[in-house]
């Protein structure tokens, strides 16, 4: 899973463009927060002793002329978004540092790289075509998650925060799950528990994200981070360069 890390930073970018009047766009509500009141009542629940904290004044940097809630709308899917990538590398950092996939990796037989390495080494060691085809996959999830507009508002024009759409129905073939609750557990969940779940998710996020970045950290300036001192690798290429071992100029 850390063989994403990379290029699911890259992919995690901000929301689409929007046709506008008069360049003024309209929304309806969102379900996380859609007023700044919202979002410091949300804080106090998140974190109450550092409570609403937004030194950047961000809710007001209208990005793409949104207004006031639909800055809101796309600060929150980005967070939501941000944080379940992190929790995802984070586990998968824990993993590959830890075990090795049995299966090969390529058609013809090349192995998974081995934990003598770190992640961020292992990533370098994938063939060229793997990291391309990984990197195309996450462009196709992050270009459908923008996919609004089959029964479900964008989450700049009154969707939920966080809600991905559903596979099912909507590609030209069958799969099996969908990315948003693929087993179905929270189909039966009411709105105020979903919620509470939603807060829940964005403090792991947000741990997972410090986790995360602790370990590179720690592998590119050792000592950074004492409590990993001796724990990971260090690591002496580029983190945020994903083909650098690829091509040198």
């Amino acid at each position: 899973m850390t063989k994403l890390l990379i290029p699911l930073a890259l992919a995690c970018s901000g929301a689409s463009a929007f046709v506008t009047r008069d360049n003024v766009v309209t929304r309806t509500s969102t379900s996380l927060g859609e007023t700044k009141a919202d979002l410091e009542d949300m804080a106090a629940k998140l974190n109450p002793l550092v409570k609403y904290w937004d030194p950047l004044d961000l809710v007001d940097a209208s990005f793409w002329g949104f207004n006031r809630e639909q800055t809101i709308g796309w600060l929150r899917q980005s967070e939501v978004k941000h944080g379940r990538v992190a929790m995802a590398a984070f586990v998968g950092y824990c993993v590959q540092s830890n075990f090795v996939f049995p299966w090969s990796l390529t058609s013809g037989g090349i192995p998974h790289p081995s934990t003598d390495l770190s992640p961020p080494e292992q990533w370098d060691a994938l063939p060229f075509a793997s990291k391309v085809q990984i990197i195309l996959f996450i462009g196709f999830l992050e270009f459908y998650s923008e996919l609004y507009g089959l029964g479900e508002p964008h989450y700049t024009k009154g969707g939920k925060v966080g809600k991905y759409p559903e596979f099912k129905g909507t590609i030209p073939h069958p799969v099996p799950f969908n990315l948003y609750d693929p087993f179905g557990l929270s189909k039966n969940k009411s709105e105020e528990s979903k919620a509470r779940g939603l807060l829940s998710e964005i403090n792991n996020g947000r741990l997972a994200m410090l986790g995360i970045f602790g370990f590179l950290c720690e592998q590119t300036i050792p000592g950074s981070v004492p409590l990993l001192t001796g724990v990971v690798k260090p690591y002496a290429g580029e983190v945020m360069a994903p083909f650098s071992a690829d091509f040198t100029l």
